[in-house]
C-alpha cells in the first residue's frame, strides 16, 4: 500500500473488503482541521458513492488492508 498523508487524502477513493448495506465504493469529502492549527489531523469524511451517507472515520483506519482499499476496486 503507498504511504498516507492527511493532507493528501481529499477527494481520494477507498473500497470497502465487507460492503455495508450496498456502501462499498467511498470518497474523502472533508479533511477535518483540528482546533489548534499547528496539531495532526486525526479525521476524515468518508461519503458512499451509492447511498450518499457520510460517516467520520479516523484516517489512520484507511491503513488498515483487512478493512479499507485504496481506490475503487
Amino acid at each position: 500500500m503507498n504511504p498516507l498523508h492527511p493532507k493528501k487524502l481529499l477527494l481520494s477513493k477507498w473500497t470497502a473488503v465487507k460492503p455495508v448495506g450496498k456502501d462499498k465504493h467511498f470518497v474523502v469529502v472533508k479533511v477535518i482541521e483540528p482546533d489548534p492549527p499547528d496539531a495532526a489531523v486525526a479525521w476524515v469524511e468518508l461519503e458512499a458513492l451509492f447511498s450518499r451517507r457520510v460517516q467520520r472515520l479516523a484516517w489512520r483506519a484507511l491503513r488498515d488492508p483487512a478493512v479499507w482499499r485504496q481506490g475503487w476496486v
